[in-house]
């Protein structure tokens, strides 16, 4: 006899402004293509807004701060999300539970089966999410709940910072993970520094060095990393794995059908991501768990 499988409440907490587009309308549009029930939050419960450099592209190019010029895209074709994941945003603009979007402050872990945390590293608009003491809360206790969870890019580092109820340590202490990986966002900053937005070359950083903090400390994987049992959790794909160039370049993303790019980590019920070229398989990996 062939069953259904049952509709799930998922949880997707965003920022006000700046998340990463693909991460949150991608895993939108796999979970309700299934028949699963996707809700948002935001610190004030005001809908949110994807990051406008990720929409567009405007602004990435080197030219970019120039009123005119800055409609001439090259980087920017590259590096904002491809036409896929626009195609996805622009349908999730229309979705009632984005519009209406709960607050921080009012979730419960009763109300959901699974939460994703997508990314985005701006820092004008993340910070707000990365470092909320009362989102934290509530996913230290959800992973606690043992009900599947997903996280990518910086997704993983409010993930890192969430402590366990039960532990005293992160929710990420013990398991195996993967986050965006310090060569991918070394890489983009560099971009931006020589070809790119040389006036805000950190727009890349969410996080940057202090005083005497080695180079990369305050990177997604440094900071991801402090927080496991042992450095070795922390994952990347290697150079024995079929499609390594695909996965390791940046130059490529994954699709629903084409899994080659994409490089994901499942741990129990925990589901990890390095950047929006792994989103489709990344979305479809939490809907197995569902």
């Amino acid at each position: 006899m062939n069953t259904k499988p049952s509709k799930k409440k998922i949880l997707i907490p965003i920022p006000n402004q700046d998340f990463d587009p693909t991460e949150v309308a991608v895993p939108w549009r796999v979970l309700t293509n299934q028949g699963h029930q996707v809700f948002f939050a935001t610190p004030d419960g005001q809908q949110g807004r994807a990051d406008d450099l990720m929409l567009t592209g405007e602004g990435l190019d080197v030219w970019g701060w120039i009123p005119l010029l800055k409609k001439l895209k090259l980087i920017g074709l590259t590096l904002r999300a491809n036409s896929d994941a626009l195609n996805a945003y622009a349908a999730l603009e229309q979705d009632s539970a984005f519009q209406t979007p709960l607050k921080y402050e009012d979730l419960y872990i009763e109300d959901f089966d699974g939460v994703v945390l997508p990314g985005g590293h701006r820092a004008r608009g993340m910070r707000a999410y990365l470092e909320s003491q009362t989102l934290q809360n509530f996913v230290g206790a959800f992973f606690d709940s043992a009900k599947p969870v997903a996280a990518i890019c910086h997704g993983v580092v409010l993930a890192a910072r969430s402590i366990s109820p039960k532990t005293g340590k992160s929710v990420l202490h013990g398991l195996k993970t993967t986050a965006l990986t310090w060569k991918m966002e070394n890489t983009a900053s560099i971009l931006m520094k020589f070809v790119g937005r040389v006036w805000d070359a950190d727009y890349y950083r969410t996080y940057t060095e202090e005083n005497d903090d080695a180079k990369g400390y305050r990177s997604v994987q440094a900071e991801v990393t402090r927080a496991l049992a042992c450095p070795e959790d922390f994952l990347d794909a290697t150079s024995d794995l079929a499609n390594f160039f695909r996965k390791d370049s940046g130059l490529y993303r994954d699709t629903e059908q084409d899994a080659r790019a994409a490089f994901v980590v499942t741990d129990g019920t925990y589901v990890s991501a390095r950047w929006p070229g792994d989103a489709h398989q990344f979305a479809m990996a939490f809907a197995k768990l569902l």
